[in-house]
């Protein structure tokens, strides 16, 4: 659909941002730590590096997809060649007369991002039947796994909050409360039921985020972030670092890998974002900008939170209780180790309705246009929603849930499906528009570049597999 309310690209890039530095990002401190400072140091920054190839295959693929669908129409005879939907930032005014004749001067004004095309619709432009079932496999997956950690990290938090303050917050085995014989995985239990009954049934309704509960709640993720790098830093002036992470530890690798995929994780909502950016001229170059600013934004906080705290909590957040603190420090802890459930609270039902029709796309046939009201209303919500919750009862490791989702299902939205949607966009257009070359195209245009993504997404897979098989 073509956009008609735009915005700056400053505020494309700020939603960028905020989609990519998420509650994620608590999760990235203790694997950090864990595999050591130098290591993950580099292995962040090649994340963010690849993440960032994969982004332009995805805005490449974009421009692609607008293209074909005008070329599509003209062959239709539904439009005709000058109603095409020209890129206002093309640079085909400065054709000459004689220059403008020619038919690959004529396609190139053809590429835009004008008009929102997702992936799915990429996908079923340039791959067969199994690669868009792929793609939907994938994307349900991985929102079956952000349901889940989702729903995890919110039990979790509220047991940490809840029950007697104890050096371990991993260990759920001890009670709750020293009074009472009931345990942190009995009320983690009771946390996650109570928040899928109460959370879950918005579920079953068209549910919009609107524009003031987003602000409200990006106020409340960066204060929140901004809090725990200063505490962090002034810990380190005042104490000294209390933390002494390795240089270099392979055997966390796994858990590093899940969780920067998983932080950098964009791709899947990018059209959305880019499509109505009213100047999408160098939209490449700026989306670098980001990518840069978030690695160095990850790195801060990682570097900040291995060094300040001897042991990390898998949930960065939890570490700033601390019962042997003012009571200012202590409304400052309980606000940073709540704030995880403000966007948790508004994202899991958004999620679970994205899963919804995911799912249906996968489940129901393509010819059957309409489900009835209790299969839409009732039996697709229930899917989206119960089997995410029944993980999250049976385990609070959200070490092993970043990881499975982030590097499993995370490598295949985020390396492979838009690494082989660009490879066949650019076959379709060479072979319909004689050259696949477009303002859009992403400087990674070597093969090279779709080996190495396919190869570092086979490297990730082969480690988490390893350290699970290990581990089992």
């Amino acid at each position: 659909m073509l956009q008609h309310d735009q915005y700056p690209s400053w505020v494309g890039l700020v939603y960028v941002f905020n989609l990519i530095v998420g509650t994620g990002a608590l999760t990235l401190p203790a694997a950090f730590a864990g595999a050591g400072w130098l290591l993950s140091t580099f292995l962040l920054m090649l994340v963010a590096f690849i993440s960032f190839i994969t982004v332009t295959f995805v805005i490449e693929s974009m421009a692609c997809a607008n293209a074909t669908i005008q070329w599509k129409r003209i062959q239709l005879h539904k439009i005709n060649e000058s109603e095409v939907t020209v890129d206002t930032d093309s640079e085909i005014d400065n054709t000459t007369e004689e220059t403008a004749i020619l038919s690959v001067n004529r396609h190139h004004s053809y590429y835009s991002l004008n008009t929102k095309v997702e992936l799915g619709e990429i996908a079923a432009l340039y791959l067969n039947k199994f690669g868009h079932i792929l793609l939907f496999t994938s994307l349900c997956v991985y929102l079956f796994g952000d349901l889940a950690i989702y729903a995890a990290a919110s039990g979790k938090t509220i047991v940490n909050l809840s029950c007697e303050v104890y050096n371990d917050t991993e260990n759920f085995h001890v009670n709750c409360w020293s009074s009472y014989n009931f345990t942190k995985m009995e009320m983690y239990r009771i946390c996650v039921t109570t928040f899928a009954l109460v959370v879950g049934p918005f579920s079953y309704f068209n549910v919009q985020k609107t524009k003031y509960l987003q602000f409200i709640t990006i106020s409340i993720r960066w204060f929140a972030f901004i809090v725990m790098v200063t505490l962090a830093t002034i810990r380190i002036i005042t104490y000294g670092p209390q933390g002494h992470p390795d240089l270099i530890n392979l055997r966390e690798v796994p858990a590093l890998a899940g969780s920067t995929v998983y932080s950098f994780m964009c791709h899947h909502s990018l059209p959305g974002i880019i499509a109505p950016i009213s100047d999408k001229q160098h939209v490449t170059k700026k989306v670098s900008v980001d990518f840069v600013l978030i690695c160095l934004f990850y790195l801060f906080l990682s570097v900040t939170g291995s060094f300040a705290f001897e042991t990390l909590d898998v949930l960065y957040s939890l570490n700033f209780i601390s019962e042997n603190s003012s009571v200012f420090m202590k409304i400052i802890g309980t606000f940073l180790a709540a704030f995880p459930l403000f966007p948790i609270l508004t994202s899991f039902p958004i999620i679970a309705i994205t899963l919804q029709s995911n799912l249906k796309f996968l489940i129901l046939d393509r010819t059957y246009q309409r489900p009835n009201f209790l299969v839409n209303r009732l039996v697709f919500p229930t899917m989206a929603v119960v089997p995410p919750v029944l993980v999250a009862l049976s385990t609070h490791n959200l070490k092993t849930l970043v990881e499975v989702t982030g590097t499993y299902a995370g490598v295949m939205v985020q390396y492979i499906v838009p690494t082989f949607l660009v490879l066949y966009a650019r076959r379709h257009c060479v072979k319909n528009f004689g050259s696949s070359d477009q303002k859009y195209a992403s400087p990674f245009k070597h093969k090279f570049w779709l080996l190495f993504v396919i190869t570092w997404s086979i490297i990730c897979i082969i480690f988490v597999t390893v350290d699970l098989i290990i581990n089992k």
